[in-house]
């Protein structure tokens, strides 16, 4: 996670850790958040609306709760 906050590619992260394929590396990208609001923040908004965090009402997350 520390390389990937670095800008370190994924494909030699990868590398390094001997992992057959890429693809295993994935994992650790898909799991990071910070990564992800990264990305978001450069790309400009949809239809003109600002980026927002979703936020759960109280209904969904009950919903969930129960699950």
């Amino acid at each position: 996670m520390e390389l990937l906050d670095a800008g370190v590619d994924s494909t030699v992260i990868s590398l390094w850790l001997g992992h057959e394929s890429s693809r295993s590396t994935q994992a650790y990208l898909h799991a990071h958040l910070a990564i992800k609001e990264a990305a978001l923040a450069k790309v400009g908004p949809l239809n003109e609306q600002p980026f927002r965090r979703f936020k759960a009402d109280d209904k969904l997350l009950s919903f969930l709760d129960a699950l």
